[in-house]
């Protein structure tokens, strides 16, 4: 099997395609999956609705682009199959946020540790108080 690849990969062919566009298009284009997996991290109250839908539609168009072209190019169907998911996962995060109670729970959830590190703090100072009193 290696040794096959290894074969072509020496092969006219293999260099015809490593200098096309049936190559070079689809790896420019991860940047758009990459980004979307690193914005995966980021917070929900960033994730624009609009602008999600629109690229996993995009994607989903271009997966059936590169899947029907002949040859079919693997590469591009690859990267907006990362993308189609990615942007999806994103997606989920908005509505969950922005419509689910996502927003408000996160929100109660940061009051709590506010009021948490508030009377840790009271403790603290209290303590520090009692402790120049007994001085």
């Amino acid at each position: 099997m290696s040794s096959t690849f290894f074969t072509w990969l020496r092969s006219p062919a293999a260099r015809e395609y490593f200098f096309s566009t049936h190559f070079w298009g689809p790896v420019a284009n991860w940047g758009l999956p990459l980004a979307a997996l690193a914005d995966l991290a980021k917070d929900e109250e960033v994730i624009s609705g609009t602008m999600t839908t629109a690229l996993a539609c995009y994607s989903m168009v271009f997966m059936r682009f590169a899947w029907r072209v002949q040859p079919r190019n693997y590469l591009l169907f690859a990267c907006h199959a990362t993308n189609a998911t990615a942007q999806s996962i994103q997606e989920a995060r908005f509505i969950n946020y922005w419509h689910m109670g996502g927003r408000e729970k996160k929100l109660e959830d940061e009051a709590k540790a506010n009021l948490q590190e508030g009377a840790v703090t009271q403790a603290v100072k209290a303590a520090i108080e009692a402790k120049k009193s007994d001085a």
